[in-house]
């Protein structure tokens, strides 16, 4: 890993950076799984719920695909 300072804060490197998105793009691919196993699941989920869980669904998708960019684009950039 590669560290720097500047102007008194610890930096991390990119390789750090990257898994970071790595951690948070696996709980969002999690929470994705669970969202549509309820969404398809037959139990009597009110309108309500399942409207707020296909909402839900729909943004974690959304972040997801903005964590994949931007571990592409660390990826690009320092060759990990």
């Amino acid at each position: 890993m590669t560290f720097g300072v500047l102007a008194g804060r610890l930096m991390r490197g990119r390789g750090w950076i990257k898994g970071l998105r790595q951690d948070d793009a696996r709980e969002v691919r999690a929470r994705i799984a669970e969202l549509e196993r309820d969404l398809v699941a037959t139990t009597s989920q009110g309108r309500h719920r399942r409207f707020d869980a296909g909402n839900e669904l729909r943004i974690a998708k959304f972040r997801l695909e903005r964590l994949e960019e931007c571990i592409a684009g660390i990826a690009e950039k320092c060759g990990c």
